[in-house]
């Protein structure tokens, strides 16, 4: 089966009825779900979407070690989610140039941490750290590059 397919029947058990579009993001592959029940598929702050790429990735990778790692998005809001994170980080990251002083973010999980990494990486002026902890949710530590 495709994971595609995995992940029409995983969501079929759950009483979903949806609609699967394979797509690709910055590289990524991302499967793009479409249903009337978007909210109850998103959970609150995206838990339960989380829930379900964890499921369809571990699925994939049992059957090979080396499956490529798929995003789930239920109607773009990964999308406008992460998209409003870079925002809400830029803002921060105004306050760090203007003031000459580093701040930390809310805590963040990885997904989102390699977000808010990848959007500063160039950046000239802020650097991006997180501590090297095993806590699921850590802060990210902006900071004036000198």
């Amino acid at each position: 089966m495709s994971p595609r397919e995995i992940l029409d029947t995983l969501l079929g058990y759950l009483g979903f009825v949806v609609e699967i579009e394979e797509q690709e993001r910055d590289g990524a592959a991302v499967l793009q779900i479409f249903t009337r029940e978007s909210e109850r598929l998103i959970g609150n702050r995206g838990e339960r979407l989380e829930d379900v790429q964890f499921l369809l990735n571990r699925m994939l990778q049992s059957r090979n070690k080396d499956a490529v790692r798929y995003i789930v998005d239920v109607e773009h809001y990964r999308t406008m989610r992460d998209d409003a994170l870079v925002e809400r980080v830029r803002q921060l990251s105004l306050a760090v140039v203007n003031s000459g002083h580093s701040v930390q973010t809310d805590p963040l999980n990885s997904y989102e941490r390699r977000i808010v990494h990848n959007a500063f990486k160039d950046d000239p002026h802020v650097a991006t750290w997180s501590p090297p902890d095993d806590a699921r949710l850590k802060r990210i530590t902006l900071r004036p590059k000198r």
